[in-house]
């Protein structure tokens, strides 16, 4: 309910709807940040209801995340049967046979003020064939199942690389549901009977929960997942669907015993009417099929997926229905949505986790007053948008730089695209160069990898560099393939480092 604004509007009591990774994020990071202000935060969940757990896999900013909680990298990986990641590998996206990785990390060394990727086009130009994953020690680790931690300070930017994990979200979400009951998050196992609201500006008001207890609340945090509790359903927010762009609809998602060792990075193999994901843990493999109804059956989706895992299948495949989108806007009077309450994408790109991270971290930011000043949930809502639908566009980048065969990746090929991105490949064609937006979670070494990956060529390079000696080109661009490849051979096995950490882990609990 509005107030007038003063120091006494403070808010005092923050109810967060749902557990899963976004809830039990949300009360860990908040309870963390709002340590010592007598601010109290209650969970609401039922242990009936099940979470989504679409992905395992996260990008880099998870460990920024749990790192500002005080956890280290060996903690969260052994309690969450964790393995490294250090990007993902597109297979035969482009055509049957071709496969390249998009690292953490970036490609080469710049030099004299232009951009690396402009020195490897002009070789490729002159018919030096070494693909972009040869610059960068991130690509090299990922694709060849090695993996080890950045160094402090780097000699060059040829070891400039980040990494993730691959992880049980159930196992995260345990973990930071004891870290956020150890700051004093009081959960409450219950369903939610009825919203209600005030009369005279439809604020949330408190959540009647079916065993009859009332639960009042200043801000109320929504991380019911798809059905959007309050969100959409109590609050009546509408949903953007993007499934013109995004045209795959569900998933097959089944669990498989470990083929072999473990990579240390996903994979994404592009299939019939969308692509399979491969996630490697400690003791399983997480599996799934993602896919547009419009040009497969569930039957044959499931059959295809079934017959291409590398590992005996744990259990029954699961079907998962999901719209790509975002509400109209992701917070509304006292009521904030995270995670799939405010809109989904496809994990493709392992944004779904990130995606509550930037969010919590606007929250934190921007946290209100009683007050609730439109000024603050304006700027909240416009950068949320931004940054989901920058995530989109690189999303789409994907299908539509897609070389196969078949109906579904034709009319990937044929879409028309949001204004925004059209904008990126023109600058891209012409130029070689990226736009820069702000709230954008992909960097141009993200871009460039996509690009390159796909083949997808500018028409010029920068001309500072057209007249270049091929000669000292090609042998300088040898030097920096070597130093990679030299760097790469001291490192571990993914095996052998998933060892190392398991051991600073427990020196960690000694300590």
């Amino acid at each position: 309910m509005v107030t007038g604004g003063s120091a006494a509007n403070a808010i005092e009591r923050v109810v967060i709807v749902g557990g899963g990774t976004a809830g039990w994020m949300a009360a860990a990071a908040l309870s963390a940040h709002l340590a010592g202000s007598g601010v109290s935060i209650t969970l609401v969940e039922s242990s009936d209801i099940g979470t989504v757990g679409v992905g395992e896999a996260t990008i880099p900013t998870i460990r920024r995340f749990y790192g500002q909680l005080g956890m280290s990298d060996a903690e969260v990986m052994q309690a969450c049967q964790a393995t490294a990641k250090f990007g993902i590998r597109f297979v035969d996206w482009l055509r049957d046979g071709h496969d390249f990785v998009h690292p953490f990390g970036r490609f080469g060394q710049d030099l004299k003020g232009v951009d690396f990727h402009h020195y490897w086009l002009r070789a490729r130009a002159a018919g030096d064939r070494a693909p972009l994953g040869d610059y960068s020690l991130g690509s090299l680790l990922a694709g060849e199942g090695h993996a080890t931690l950045p160094a402090p300070d780097p000699g060059s930017q040829l070891g400039i690389f980040d990494w993730a994990l691959h992880f049980d979200a159930a196992l995260f979400a345990q973990h930071m549901r004891r870290f956020a009951e150890r700051m004093g998050v009081a959960r409450v196992d219950a369903r939610i009977a009825h919203v209600s609201l005030w009369g005279e500006d439809g604020f949330i008001e408190g959540l009647t929960l079916d065993n009859g207890a009332r639960i009042g609340g200043d801000l109320f945090v929504d991380c019911s997942g798809f059905r959007s509790l309050l969100l959409g359903e109590a609050l009546g927010v509408g949903y953007e669907d993007w499934s013109h762009w995004l045209l795959c609809d569900g998933a097959f998602a089944v669990q498989s015993e470990r083929a072999g060792p473990p990579p240390s990075c996903t994979i994404v193999t592009a299939r019939r009417a969308g692509w399979q994901w491969r996630i490697p843990l400690r003791t399983r493999e997480g599996n799934g099929l993602v896919f547009s109804s419009r040009f497969q059956s569930d039957d044959d989706a499931r059959d295809e997926l079934l017959a291409q895992v590398p590992g005996k299948p744990v259990m029954e495949p699961r079907r998962l229905r999901f719209t790509p989108g975002r509400r109209k806007v992701a917070w509304t009077k006292n009521c904030v949505g995270l995670g799939l309450a405010s809109g989904f994408l496809e994990p493709l790109e392992s944004t779904s986790i990130a995606l509550i991270e930037t969010g919590i971290e606007r929250l934190k930011q921007l946290f209100p007053d009683k007050d609730f000043d439109p000024a603050v949930i304006a700027e909240y809502n416009e950068q949320s948008a931004e940054e989901i639908e920058r995530v989109r566009d690189f999303l789409i980048l994907h299908y539509k730089l897609n070389g196969r065969p078949g109906a579904f990746w034709q009319t990937c090929r044929d879409m028309e695209l949001p204004d925004s991105l059209n904008a990126k490949r023109a600058l891209w064609r012409a130029r070689g160069a990226f736009i820069r937006y702000r709230w954008e979670m992909f960097s141009p070494a993200s871009w460039l990898a996509i690009y390159a990956g796909f083949e997808n060529i500018p028409a010029r390079i920068d001309p500072a560099i057209a007249g270049l000696d091929t000669d000292q080109l090609r042998r300088s661009l040898e030097a920096m393939r070597r130093s990679v490849r030299e760097t790469l051979a001291d490192t571990p096995t993914h095996q052998e480092f998933l060892e190392i950490m398991d051991g600073a882990a427990a020196k960690g609990r000694a300590a």
